[in-house]
């Protein structure tokens, strides 16, 4: 079955069931690697893109749930939260083995756009469906703080 879905800012059609995982049809499909698989289960956030700038765990979103709407993989993510998030990142120094990074970094860019300065709890509380096996989550909490002192207008 075809589906038209829009990603990245580019319309494309696709070839998969209505059930498929769009996580399954941006890697396999789009041979858009970024997003990684982790759990299968959107308990670990790996898997992390925006719908319409919402944070979803494309693992469990099937494609036919997409619709109409905006799909943002690490690849197409801009604007000024996401180039202050990669800068934190590196000064910050938070990658370890760096596989959840594109999940924890399409998490953290839509809390900045919806709570451009984020407390402690917002924080946690957006971040907290992401696991990051190597324990950064002190250095992954002071680069949205560092970020969002510099998206602030």
């Amino acid at each position: 079955m075809t589906t038209t879905i829009t990603v990245n800012g580019k319309t494309t059609t696709v070839d998969a069931e209505p059930d498929t995982p769009l996580l399954w049809v941006l890697r396999g499909e789009m041979k858009l690697v970024g997003t990684k698989f982790g759990c299968g289960k959107a308990l670990c956030g790996a898997c992390t893109v925006h719908l319409d700038g919402e944070a979803v765990r494309s693992c469990v979103t099937p494609i036919e749930a997409v619709g109409a709407r905006e799909v943002t993989t690490i690849e197409g993510l801009k604007g000024k939260e996401a180039d202050a998030l990669r800068r934190a990142w590196t000064e910050v120094d938070v990658v370890q083995c760096g596989y959840c990074q594109s999940g924890q970094l399409m998490s953290a860019c839509a809390l900045l756009r919806k709570t451009p300065r984020p407390s402690d709890e917002d924080v946690s509380s957006a971040m907290s469906g992401n696991i990051c096996r190597c324990g950064t989550y002190p250095r992954i909490r002071a680069a949205i703080h560092l970020a969002a002192g510099s998206t602030a207008s």
